[in-house]
């Protein structure tokens, strides 16, 4: 892509570029992007063809600033059927966020059937006028066309969500790494309401039974509950062919600075 990139490496380091800033603070990290990095840095360690990251979680515990990072990938089990690998995002030799990716071998579905849910009835991206500013999220940070609801109102809110940035420089934006940057954006779809967004989630569970064979990545909403400043929100993912797994996040209330 020819948009600056989340990250440039820089030896063992990597490096946040000013896109890679949040909505909280100017001097802060988006939580897309660090959950992004550990994804590209296990997958890029640890994934073979027919492992499928069923389930990639990130507890972002500190918010870092746009220093330079270091990245530990550690292997917890490596067997034949399951993997299960950490990843650390560190600066200044202080924890900010881990992430735990459980990935499975696959093999054929066993005989028999099982309910599931109908596949969602939204139009394809391609039949979708974008509106003018459909690129300009956070700033330039994904592309987006809406389908139903959206921040600012209170109901079922459906879009597609598209990368137009490279997670680091000079590195391939897999299918996994589409998915883990997207996934952050379960906290800010399913948290926000008429008084826009109060939220900061402070981790993120991504589950996949697949990986996303196209570009746009549909979110759904379908939870948010909130008590005693607490909340937990769920939003089901799709690409173009169908349902390809959920995203669920964890948050805190929290005010933007200087509001």
């Amino acid at each position: 892509m020819s948009n600056e990139p989340f990250f440039r490496r820089d030896g063992d380091r990597y490096q946040p570029t000013p896109m890679s800033r949040g909505p909280w603070s100017p001097t802060s990290l988006h939580g897309r992007v660090i959950a992004g990095l550990l994804a590209h840095l296990i997958e890029q360690r640890h994934g073979e063809p027919d492992l499928t990251p069923a389930r990639f979680t990130i507890d972002m515990y500190r918010l870092p600033d746009l220093s330079a990072a270091e990245v530990t990938v550690t292997p917890v089990r490596e067997g034949r059927r399951i993997k299960v690998i950490d990843a650390e995002y560190i600066v200044g030799g202080v924890s900010m966020a881990r992430a735990t990716c459980q990935l499975l071998r696959q093999t054929e579905n066993p005989d028999g059937k099982v309910w599931t849910p109908p596949n969602w009835d939204a139009p394809k991206p391609a039949d979708i006028s974008p509106p003018e500013n459909h690129r300009n999220g956070m700033g330039g940070m994904w592309a987006t066309l809406p389908i139903s609801g959206g921040f600012g109102t209170v109901g079922q809110k459906r879009l597609w969500m598209s990368e137009v940035r490279d997670c680091v420089e000079g590195e391939a934006l897999t299918p996994f790494v589409r998915a883990a940057l997207a996934a952050d954006f379960a906290s800010p779809f399913a948290n926000s309401g008429d008084a826009g967004l109060s939220w900061i989630n402070s981790d993120i569970t991504l589950y996949l039974h697949r990986l996303p064979a196209t570009a746009w990545i549909g979110f759904e909403v379908k939870n948010h509950g909130a008590t005693k400043g607490v909340s937990i929100g769920e939003c089901w993912l799709y690409d173009e062919q169908g349902p390809i797994g959920t995203s669920t996040v964890a948050a805190l209330a929290q005010r933007r600075m200087g509001s």
